[in-house]
């Protein structure tokens, strides 16, 4: 049937109106990433979002350029919120000194992440920078820690040798697969997160007793808190098997 010059343009109309509905409705379950930056003390960080998941991710050292990648990726598919320290070194400049991001998250171990390359100070100047670390450390906490009961993951690349079996003696759980390589491990704080990451494939550690020593390491100032944290630790240069071993833990931990 010929179709009027009329009922033409309402057919184009409709069909143009169908098309944009489409594209609109099928962009709506597309949450787009967004993008700030937090300061802690001179350690600078980008804050990437993207959905509505309570999950936190960090990376901390600049040299484990793997770990970074691995973020990134997994935050496309699964969302949360990540600090991404902006440095390509694993120290970061401190006054005139540099220090060592996953060591200044106590007071303990701050005084000794500053004194390991600077070892004297002038009178009075330690407590100085003791107290500014202090200050700066509760405000970036408040605002890396999740809340509603979601998870702080650390990804860390090692390259010197570090394995799973450095962090036995600190552990009070272990679940070790032979079959799998001792440089790649998951450290978690919280037991009911361990009950379910040991059933799968990877080397799991439990770690929720703080050290005698305090180390100023990220993982015991969460456990002090009562966040939830868990460690993914790799070799430097191997992604892929990050990326799954963030995808296991984002599964396990739902």
């Amino acid at each position: 049937m010929k179709r009027s010059k009329t009922q033409y343009l309402l057919y184009r109309l409709f069909t143009f109106h169908f098309i944009i509905s489409l594209l609109v409705g099928s962009d709506r379950g597309k949450s787009k990433m967004s993008s700030t930056t937090i300061n802690f003390c001179s350690i600078e960080f980008d804050i990437v979002k993207k959905g509505e998941s309570n999950n936190c991710y960090i990376w901390l050292h600049g040299d484990e350029r793997t770990a970074n990648l691995a973020i990134r990726h997994h935050l496309k598919y699964y969302g949360g919120t990540a600090f991404l320290v902006k440095s390509k070194d694993r120290e970061v400049p401190y006054r005139d000194t540099k220090i060592d991001p996953n060591r200044v998250f106590s007071r303990k171990g701050s005084f000794k992440a500053i004194k390991k390359f600077k070892p004297e100070w002038a009178p009075g100047t330690i407590k100085v920078a003791l107290d500014e670390l202090d200050q700066a450390r509760k405000q970036f906490l408040s605002e890396l820690f999740p809340d509603s009961n979601g998870v702080l993951v650390a990804v860390h690349n090692n390259f010197r040798g570090y394995n799973v079996k450095s962090e036995l003696k600190y552990s009070t759980k272990v679940s070790l697969n032979p079959k799998e390589n001792p440089r790649d491990f998951i450290i978690c704080t919280d037991s009911t997160d361990f009950e379910k990451l040991s059933v799968g494939t990877y080397n799991v550690v439990l770690q929720d007793r703080p050290p005698e020593k305090d180390n100023g390491s990220l993982s015991w100032a969460a456990f002090r808190n009562g966040i939830r944290y868990v460690n993914v630790e790799t070799r430097l240069g191997w992604l892929t098997k990050q990326k799954k071993m963030l995808e296991f833990v984002e599964e396990s931990l739902q």
